[in-house]
């Protein structure tokens, strides 16, 4: 691709692309931000985006032309806009994020909250048959009536406890099933996060902070690189103006050298001629009497001429 020369439409096509989307997103993501006045947000990130991609390839053209303060004042702006580019991006890719685990997060805090509430069950299951043990060997053996009161009067606490745990114990399975199926967009931030003993917040954070940090600066090296390519093809073909031949590569000029044909007739001739020099001893000058060329007036010689065309006296 870099021997063609068409490879500049391929770096200003690069530099559209990523440009164009970077901008797209860090719109989205400044006018989420600023909610209130989406339409105006829109119009003067979109205005924004543009101007900075205009100044950054301005300052690479007419570098050498502008004085101090317009390199000074157009540089820091560019590098600000790129910073307020990232910023949006991270809006919005923060946006996207939250909404893909709102769910998750949703029912992971459901689950816990449930998980929590069968353990205080079990525990009060737990303590309410101590109390119920207490309770009976307090009492003398002979007191056999009262033991069963007291039998009657916990188990349908217990038993109540045990129903509320079976509850809590199907949810907590829902919650579980639920998790695994919300789980799937984010299943391979889950799985980073635990390789690497984290969150899924920070591994996510880290990711965004990775692209931010190549998007817009590339789109904005790319449209600079796009510049000098368009610069270096006009100076080559000013360089070419006026010589065809210079336009063709080294590939194309061996073509042409190697795929001229030779004719039969003209090496018939070189054969002869060649013949002509062994028997003559001579150094292959050779003369032919045109018979019908005009005799000149102080030379009765006819006119002689070289095969090549130059005429001699």
């Amino acid at each position: 691709m870099e021997n063609s020369k068409y490879f500049y439409i391929w770096i200003g096509l690069s530099a559209l692309l990523i440009a164009g989307s970077a901008a797209a997103f860090s719109v989205y993501g400044l006018a989420k931000l600023f909610s209130g006045a989406f339409l105006s947000v829109v119009l003067m990130a979109g205005s924004l985006e543009l101007g900075k991609l205009v100044t950054a390839s301005f300052l690479y053209r007419y570098w050498d032309m502008i004085n101090w303060f317009q390199k000074v004042y157009m540089t820091i702006a560019t590098i600000v806009l790129v910073f307020i580019t990232s910023a949006g991006i991270f809006g919005y890719l923060s946006n996207a994020y939250q909404g893909a685990t709102l769910e998750f997060e949703k029912q992971s805090t459901e689950l816990i909250a449930v998980e929590e509430r069968i353990e205080q069950l079990e525990e009060d299951k737990v303590f309410l048959k101590e109390e119920l043990s207490v309770a009976i060997s307090e009492l003398p053996d002979n007191y056999i009536t009262a033991k069963r009161k007291l039998r009657e009067d916990y188990n349908p606490q217990i038993l109540m406890v045990n129903e509320e745990i079976l509850d809590y114990k199907k949810t907590r399975a829902d919650l579980e099933i639920g998790l695994v199926s919300t789980g799937v967009d984010v299943g391979p931030a889950i799985y980073l996060a635990r390789t690497f003993g984290t969150d899924i917040d920070t591994v996510v954070k880290f990711f965004i902070f990775i692209l931010i940090f190549v998007f817009d600066p590339l789109a904005v090296m790319l449209v600079i690189a796009y510049n000098q390519a368009l610069i270096l093809r006009s100076k080559e073909k000013k360089l070419t103006q006026g010589h065809p031949e210079k336009e063709k590569t080294q590939t194309e000029h061996w073509r042409d050298i190697y795929s001229e044909p030779v004719g039969f007739s003209g090496l018939v001739e070189d054969d002869e001629r060649m013949d002509i020099i062994g028997q003559n001893g001579n150094d292959g000058l050779h003369y032919d009497v045109e018979p019908n060329e005009p005799l000149e007036e102080n030379n009765p010689e006819p006119r002689k001429i070289l095969k090549g065309g130059v005429k001699i006296q």
